[in-house]
C-alpha cells in the first residue's frame, strides 16, 4: 500500500519538464480531432500596449547558427543507432575561444555512448580530447577569433538504455527505451553557449531538475528505420519527408532535436493558424490522447497571443512511458500517469501539465536560460503561466489549481537558488515550482494586470532566441513598473 501511495503521490509530484511527425503509414489514417478554441469572456486577457521604442534593448547583429547534419541508422528491436554527425560552429562571441565544448548526455548512461572517430574539416584527427561524464573538451590547433567557423565530424554508436522503474531515489529518465517506446533525446553530442568571461555554459547532471542549456542551432536530420516493426510511428521535433523506411527533418532556429518511436502510438492532429499540432497516445490511451491534444491547443493559442508568435510549423505531444512530463523544443513529452488518471475534465493534471509544458515552447525553447544556475527563470514562469491558462480557458477551476496543485504542498524556499543548492527533490520543487507561481502571483498582483502581461510580452520578445539571465528579467521589468516590489523580492529571493 505504501509503494502504491508513493507512486500516486510520486505522479502529482512531477512537475518536471524538458515535436513530431506524420510518418507515412498508408495502413494508419491518423484521426482528426477538432479542437474549439474559444476564451472564457469573463476573464479577458489584457490588451497590450504598442512596443515604447525607446524601451527596447539596443539591437545587435543576429548571431550565425551552429549547423548540425546528423545521419543515423536506427534499429528498433536492439535498441541501437549508429550515427554520423557533422558540426559547422561558428565563435559568436567577442573573444577568441582556445578550445571547445560539448555536451554528450548519452555519456551519463553506463555503455550507450561509444565515440569511433572525431575530426575536423580538413579529415584530420582531433587530438588530446577528453570526455568526462557528459562534457568533451577539444582543444583547438588554433585559437577561433571572433566569426571564424570550425567543422567536426563525428562517428559514434547509442546502445540504449532501458528507462529504469520509478523509484523514490531518482528522477525519471526519458533517454532510453521501454516495451512500449524508444527515445532519443539529447543523443547526439552539442555545442553549449559560450559566455564571455564564464567560458562554456556545460554542467553536470544533478539528481533532479534539469542542467543543459541550448543555443539556437540548425538542424538536418536524416534517420533510416533499419527492420521497423509493423506500424511503427516516428514522433520528432519536426515534420518529416518521409521515403519508406527513411525521415529526413529540417528544423531551424531551435534549441535541439529529439524523436520517439513506437509501434503503440495513435496519432491525432490538430490545426491552430498555420500550425500544426500532433498528439501522440498509446492506443489503449487514446481519449486522453485526445484531450491532451485539446488542451495543448488551447494554451497555443492563448500563448501565441499573450507572449509572442511561435516560430516553428509544428509541435508535438507524446505520451511518456515514464513517470514525468519533459520540454524540448518543438516537442514535449506527458506523463502516461497523467493519461491513466484523467477524469475527463480540466481538473486534473493531464491538463495542468499540459498547459506547463506548452509553455516551455516560451520559457525554455524562445527564452532560454541557464537550467542549472538559474532554474526559476523558465520552471516558475511555466508554472505560473499554468495560472493564466486556468485563468482564461477553465476559471471555473482555478480555485482547484491553486488548492491542489500549489498549496496542497505547502510551498516554501528561496526561488533563486542553483539547481544544486535545493537539499532534495521536494525543496527543490516546493521553491523553484510552487513557491515560484507564488512570487509571480504577487508580482502581478503588485503592478498590476496591464503592466504585467506587457511585461511577460516584452520579454520574450527581446529575449527570442537568446540565453536569459535573471538580471535581464529585471531589467525589462523596470520598464513596465515603478511600483516598489523589495518586499516581495526578500520574501522570494535569496
Amino acid at each position: 500500500m505504501r509503494r502504491f501511495f508513493n507512486l500516486i503521490i510520486g505522479l502529482i509530484f512531477l512537475t518536471s519538464c524538458q515535436q513530431a511527425v506524420i510518418p507515412a503509414t498508408p495502413s494508419n489514417t491518423p484521426d482528426s480531432v477538432l479542437v474549439t478554441l474559444t476564451l472564457n469572456p469573463a476573464a479577458e486577457v489584457p490588451t497590450l500596449a504598442p512596443p515604447n521604442p525607446t524601451s527596447s534593448p539596443t539591437p545587435f547583429p543576429l548571431p550565425e547558427n551552429a549547423r548540425y547534419t546528423l545521419k543515423a541508422s536506427f534499429n528498433y528491436g536492439m535498441h541501437h543507432l549508429d550515427a554520423d554527425e557533422v558540426i559547422v560552429y561558428t565563435n559568436n562571441s567577442p573573444q577568441a575561444l582556445p578550445d571547445l565544448a560539448m555536451m554528450v548526455e548519452p555519456d551519463n548512461y553506463p555503455g550507450a555512448f561509444q565515440l569511433t572517430s572525431i575530426s575536423w574539416g580538413d579529415g584530420g584527427a582531433v587530438k588530446d580530447y577528453n570526455l568526462a561524464v557528459n562534457i568533451l573538451k577539444l582543444p583547438l590547433p588554433q585559437p577561433l577569433n571572433p566569426g571564424q567557423k570550425v567543422q567536426l565530424h563525428l562517428v559514434y554508436q547509442l546502445q540504449l538504455p532501458a528507462i529504469p522503474a520509478p523509484a523514490d531515489d531518482r528522477r525519471p529518465v526519458p533517454f532510453g527505451y521501454t516495451d512500449h517506446q524508444v527515445n532519443l533525446v539529447d543523443w547526439f553530442p552539442i555545442i553549449p553557449p559560450y559566455l564571455p568571461g564564464t567560458g562554456w555554459l556545460a554542467h553536470k547532471p544533478w539528481f533532479y531538475g534539469e542542467h543543459t542549456v541550448y543555443d539556437l542551432s540548425d538542424f538536418q536530420v536524416e534517420i533510416q528505420a533499419v527492420n521497423p516493426p509493423p506500424g511503427m510511428l516516428l514522433a520528432a521535433s519536426a515534420t518529416a519527408v518521409q521515403d519508406g523506411t527513411t525521415y529526413v527533418f529540417t528544423q531551424a532556429n531551435a534549441r535541439n532535436f529529439v524523436w520517439s518511436a513506437s509501434p503503440y502510438y495513435k496519432l491525432f492532429t490538430q490545426k491552430v493558424g498555420n500550425v500544426d499540432l500532433y498528439s501522440y497516445a498509446f492506443t489503449f490511451d487514446t481519449t486522453a490522447g485526445k484531450a491532451a491534444l485539446q488542451y495543448t491547443a488551447q494554451a497555443f493559442e492563448l500563448y501565441s497571443r499573450l507572449f509572442s508568435p511561435y516560430p516553428h510549423t509544428s509541435l508535438t505531444v507524446v505520451e511518456a512511458d515514464f513517470l514525468d512530463g519533459m520540454e524540448y523544443d518543438g516537442l514535449y513529452f506527458l506523463s502516461k500517469g497523467f493519461y491513466n488518471l484523467y477524469g475527463g475534465t480540466p481538473q486534473g493534471y493531464l491538463a495542468a501539465i499540459a498547459a506547463h509544458e506548452t509553455s516551455h515552447q516560451w520559457w525554455y525553447a524562445r527564452v532560454a536560460n541557464d537550467q542549472a544556475l538559474e532554474p526559476w527563470l523558465d520552471e516558475s514562469l511555466a508554472t505560473y503561466t499554468e495560472y493564466i491558462f486556468y485563468k482564461n480557458i477553465y476559471p471555473d477551476y482555478l480555485k482547484w489549481w491553486w488548492d491542489y496543485r500549489v498549496d496542497y504542498y505547502n510551498p516554501a524556499g528561496k526561488i533563486n537558488l542553483q539547481l544544486y543548492d535545493y537539499t532534495s527533490y521536494l525543496d527543490y520543487r516546493n521553491a523553484v515550482y510552487l513557491n515560484g507561481a507564488h512570487f509571480l502571483d504577487e508580482l502581478r498582483t503588485k503592478m498590476g494586470d496591464d503592466a504585467f502581461y506587457a511585461f511577460l510580452h516584452d520579454y520574450a520578445t527581446a529575449f527570442s532566441g537568446k540565453v536569459a539571465t535573471a538580471s535581464d528579467f529585471f531589467e525589462v521589468l523596470k520598464k513596465h513598473t515603478s511600483v516598489d516590489i523589495s518586499g516581495i523580492l526578500s520574501k522570494y529571493f535569496k
